[in-house]
């Protein structure tokens, strides 16, 4: 494991006089300024286009669907189907939008939904699911579900400390909800400490659910669902009560659970207690254990006893299990909901606080396994995704590739990057097709412009919609931006690749996080537009232009989403390179400005913080 307690030495070679200079004080160096004119580039135009576009789209969404207290204007239910955590997804992306550098209002709007579906679904009261006759929130937090929705209904919280890491609200609530799960909080029986072990899959601010469930607690209350979208295809709630028929094996710990580190994550990031940490890689670690002692494969059921397969030894068994294939009712047919995948979230986390590459190589291995079960049918290479009492099955076409490509961006290893999927803006990064990004943020701006028109011709009022209805036509739109500002991946809701389970609840891993110095605001200046070029292991490459003629602006640019990398050196354009230390610099762009800015780094050198630059001394 690196040791994450000390600096890292700047580049090898830097001369005695250049280790002298970096001792000085940082407010006795100018600020470098970048004075070579560069006409806006194409894909710098789009950029800014992108994120005025989503500004505008988003306000106009908000005022159609949100009231004036934030509540959501639909039908406030219960049900996995349609529930809270549907109701809050309605914004996401907006935390991640204005960390980029939208507007103010995108921020304001995300946070009184956040506080809106609070108290909506605190007032929202079931009269047959049992655990919420008092409200489907207690202490702010869902009375009791399962870790897929409760990381997707906290899709928005988890990305709001990007932007306002000091809001007292925030703070307190992620302390608060972090204690659910780490055992601080004696109230919320959820984790066992000695077996390292979230109890159930159904979770939450009352604790575990510790008998079979229902279909009533998944589907929740009696409604007739004949006027309403239905994701799942249901025509009458007796099948919306059938669909979750086979839903009742949650007792003991699953995969999912690990999904619950990205909340303890951010109460660590806020001040860096050593006890979150802690927490965190200990329960990952758990799970390492577990996989190595089945065959290298993620067990996704854990008896109460801290034993792999729970009272009859299936480790393949669990609700959203290897071997959960439940019948749909409207189709009579079986389909595999196999969410392991999804738990990749929780080794990443750990990576981003260590470095450490066993937190991969659990994932790498687990593949090897899958892909040893390899099958040829008509010439083509057929590789499962299930396994049940009879072996493994639900064989697909191709190598199994799930999380290859998250696994070769934590990495950046030659070897991870063999075994994942291809993928359009990889391979932009690996100079094979440069007119990427201009497409890029062209079908970005399709998207919102679809999205908003969509929302136009929606004739649906609040009282013929339940909480998922418009999922679809949130307009926010950042995958490029993110792709192309940051250096970062998008594990969101849809999936950022067709190789990539959908995640909820995920936090940000990029290369390069932009803060307004001026404004003193996360989020790249008005005017700004950034290109990373390159990733390496050691190395970031990336335009930065001023689009304004006349104006100069003044920009800081972070080693990481959450400061976990150094840099160690920039170069402007073809000037010699500058040593650097830190994981913050700042730049001053001339009006109408920009140049190629090559940084070296070294990658997960710092503990992850949530603090902003100018804040972190």
């Amino acid at each position: 494991m690196r040791d994450m307690t000390t600096r890292r030495s700047v580049l090898a070679g830097v001369s005695a006089l250049a280790l002298i200079a970096l001792t000085r004080p940082a407010a006795a160096a100018p600020i470098p300024t970048v004075s070579t004119p560069m006409a806006p580039p194409e894909w710098a135009l789009l950029q800014r286009e992108l994120i005025k576009a989503n500004e505008e789209a988003c306000a106009a969404f908000f005022a159609r669907y949100f009231d004036d207290r934030g509540y959501l204007r639909a039908v406030a239910r219960w049900g996995a189907n349609d529930g809270p955590d549907d109701a809050i997804e309605n914004v996401n992306d907006w935390p991640t939008l204005h960390a980029l550098g939208a507007g103010d209002q995108i921020l304001v709007m995300a946070k009184k939904a956040f506080e809106g579906n609070i108290a909506q679904y605190s007032e929202a009261k079931t009269s047959e699911v049992p655990f919420a006759r008092e409200g489907m929130y207690f202490r702010e937090f869902p009375v009791m579900t399962d870790w897929q929705h409760l990381s997707e209904g906290l899709s928005v919280f988890n990305l709001l400390g990007l932007s306002d890491p000091n809001d007292a609200r925030y703070r307190d609530r992620v302390k608060r909800f972090s204690g659910f799960y780490t055992g601080e909080d004696p109230s919320v029986p959820n984790y066992d400490p000695k077996r390292k072990i979230i109890r159930s899959m159904i979770t939450g601010s009352k604790g575990p659910m510790l008998r079979t469930a229902t279909p009533l607690d998944w589907a929740g209350d009696r409604f007739d669902p004949t006027h309403f979208f239905m994701e799942h295809g249901e025509s009458t709630y007796e099948e919306t009560l059938r669909h979750y028929d086979e839903y009742g094996d949650v007792v003991g710990d699953s995969p999912l659970n690990l999904q619950a580190t990205s909340l303890v994550m951010n109460a660590f990031m806020l001040d860096q207690e050593p006890k979150y940490r802690d927490w965190i890689l200990s329960y990952v670690d758990a799970w390492i254990d577990r996989a190595r002692a089945n065959g290298d494969v993620l067990p996704s059921k854990i008896g109460l006893d801290g034993k792999i397969g729970g009272p009859k030894g299936r480790w393949w068994s669990g609700t959203y299990g290897w071997g959960f294939s439940p019948v749909a009712p409207h189709t009579g047919k079986r389909e595999d909901r196999n969410r392991v995948p999804r738990a990749v979230v929780g080794f990443l986390n750990a990576y981003l606080l260590t470095g450490d590459d066993k937190y991969l190589d659990v994932w790498r291995r687990q593949n090897d396994v899958i892909n040893a079960q390899k099958k040829i049918v008509d010439g083509k290479v057929m590789t499962p995704r299930m396994h049940g009492p009879k072996g493994w099955y639900g064989y697909a076409p191709g190598e199994y590739r799930l999380n290859g490509l998250e696994i070769w961006y934590m990495s950046q290893k030659a070897s991870d990057r063999a075994r994942a999927a291809d993928h359009p803006w990889v391979s932009y990064l690996e100079g094979k097709d440069p007119g990427y990004p201009v497409k890029a943020l062209r079908a970005d701006l399709e998207r919102v412009r679809a999205r908003a028109q969509a929302q136009r011709d929606d004739r649906t009022t609040a009282d013929t919609r339940l909480a998922d209805a418009t999922l679809n036509i949130n307009p926010a739109s950042v995958t490029a931006l993110i792709q192309l500002m940051e250096g970062g991946i998008h594990i969101a809701r849809p999936p950022w690749s067709p190789s990539s389970p959908s995640q909820g609840g995920a936090l940000r891993y990029a290369r390069l996080r932009w803060f307004d110095p001026e404004r003193r605001r996360a989020g790249i200046p008005p005017d700004v537009a950034a290109l990373v070029e390159r990733l390496s292991d050691d190395e970031a490459v990336v335009t930065l232009v001023n689009t304004n003629q006349v104006a100069a602006r003044t920009v800081t640019v972070q080693a990481g989403a959450y400061a976990e990398h150094q840099f160690l050196g920039m170069a402007i354009g073809e000037e010699p390179a500058t040593a650097l230390d830190a994981s913050s610099h700042t730049l001053r762009l001339d009006p109408g400005a920009g140049a190629r800015l090559t940084f070296k780094m070294k990658r997960y050198a710092n503990p992850p913080t949530l603090g902003f630059p100018w804040d972190r001394g």
